[in-house]
């Protein structure tokens, strides 16, 4: 049976995750991206051939010209809409394009839940060919957020406290990215959290989710995922009615939301598994292959019965991050071992003598440690001391 994954950049999610799983299954597998040679030099044996994958047209013509599929499938927030419109082409199990068009373009997230009833966020657009300028004009509310309409992992995302502040902002991301669309948004305030969820069309199951430590304002970079088996279902039950209300119900699903006296709000909802390796700890907590069952549905199968996976583990997963441009002088090598009943996995994400430009982003981290064991106590014991042994050097 033939795969096609689309893809951009090389992730862990995929050369971790997915490419092992569609190998346990049996599956051949195409990626079809912009920039093959990245992917043939990290998934040698995996052909790679460009496509312009962005383009519904360009992957169905690709598709169309190899192998019939058995399944599209893709990890990647900006390819989702392609691989939907792609498959129902081929009448193929998939997302609706119509949902995944709608949850990445988070103006039009905002439209869909205050239609619905759910918003009550205040929100306001900048299109591509609109002067940042002309953000003077607008009578938002202080503090608010600004950050592209389709963007991802923090990039260009700013708390600011007054107007001047909001047209600044918006002047130096445009001047980096000419004609991004922006989404400006009233604060939110509360806990950041997440629930990762999975569904076939017919049922959805919700997988646990995690609790995320931020950098200060006005930042919003991810520094610490903290395993979560269960919200509370009071807010459970608000985050599903808004995730009913946009459509979404087939393949992975990443969700963020933020609580405050009980209320949930959502900020994005990332209609793929959770990324920067919070996808593989998860599957470590269940115990389960979480990437196999994803691959599954969209090979048409419908939520095996029996597999939610195991309760009462506790997981932690740490961002390191450069906190200025330099070149990365010291820093851990790579390290799997069991401490005190934890599994720990230490991956470093950049290699001693690089060197490393501050973005602002998820860009900006250069290792990431995983640590899964009996409980949450255990795990911090153990993460806690890991981190606390290390040391990471980026100077000029």
């Amino acid at each position: 049976m033939q795969l096609y994954l689309l893809a951009l950049n090389p992730t862990d999610s995929v050369s971790d995750g997915y490419l092992p799983a569609a190998a346990a299954l049996g599956l051949d597998v195409t990626i079809l991206t912009d920039d093959p040679e990245p992917h043939r030099r990290r998934h040698p044996g995996v052909a790679a051939i460009p496509c312009d994958v962005r383009a519904p047209e360009a992957v169905i013509a690709a598709i169309a010209a190899g192998p019939a599929p058995a399944a599209i499938f893709t990890n990647s927030d900006h390819l989702q809409t392609p691989a939907a419109v792609a498959a129902a082409y081929f009448g193929l199990p998939g997302k609706d394009w119509r949902t995944t068009l709608r949850v990445n373009n988070k103006a039009e997230m905002r439209r869909a839940l205050a239609a619905a009833g759910l918003g009550g966020v205040w929100s306001a657009e900048l299109g591509p060919l609109q002067d940042p300028a002309s953000l003077a004009t607008l009578d938002a509310p202080m503090p608010c957020v600004i950050k592209p309409r389709e963007g991802v992992a923090s990039e260009d995302v700013y708390l600011v406290t007054d107007i001047e502040e909001l047209v600044l902002r918006g002047k130096h991301i445009r001047q980096r990215r000419p004609r991004v669309p922006l989404l400006i948004e009233e604060f939110l305030p509360g806990q950041l959290c997440t629930v990762e969820t999975l569904g076939d069309g017919r049922r959805r199951r919700v997988l646990g989710g995690f609790r995320t430590t931020l950098t200060p304002p006005p930042l919003f970079i991810e520094v610490r995922h903290t395993f979560v088996a269960a919200h509370p279902r009071a807010v459970l039950a608000q985050v599903t009615d808004q995730l009913d209300a946009l459509g979404v119900g087939f393949g992975a699903c990443h969700t963020e939301f933020v609580v405050e006296q009980g209320r949930a709000r959502l900020i994005e909802v990332n209609y793929r598994t959770i990324g920067d390796q919070c996808d593989l700890t998860l599957r470590d907590i269940l115990g389960i292959d979480l990437f196999e069952q994803v691959l599954r549905v969209h090979l048409g199968e419908p939520l095996a019965d029996g597999q939610e996976g195991r309760t009462g583990t506790g997981g932690r997963v740490d961002h390191i991050r450069a906190t200025d441009s330099g070149v990365l002088r010291a820093a851990p090598g790579p390290r799997t071992e069991v401490v005190d009943g934890v599994d720990l996995t230490y991956r470093p994400l950049r290699e001693i003598g690089s060197r490393h430009q501050l973005t602002h982003t998820n860009r900006d981290y250069l290792g990431v440690l995983r640590t899964v064991g009996p409980d949450a106590a255990a795990v911090d014991r153990v993460a806690d001391r890991f981190l606390a042994a290390q040391h990471w050097d980026v100077r000029a």
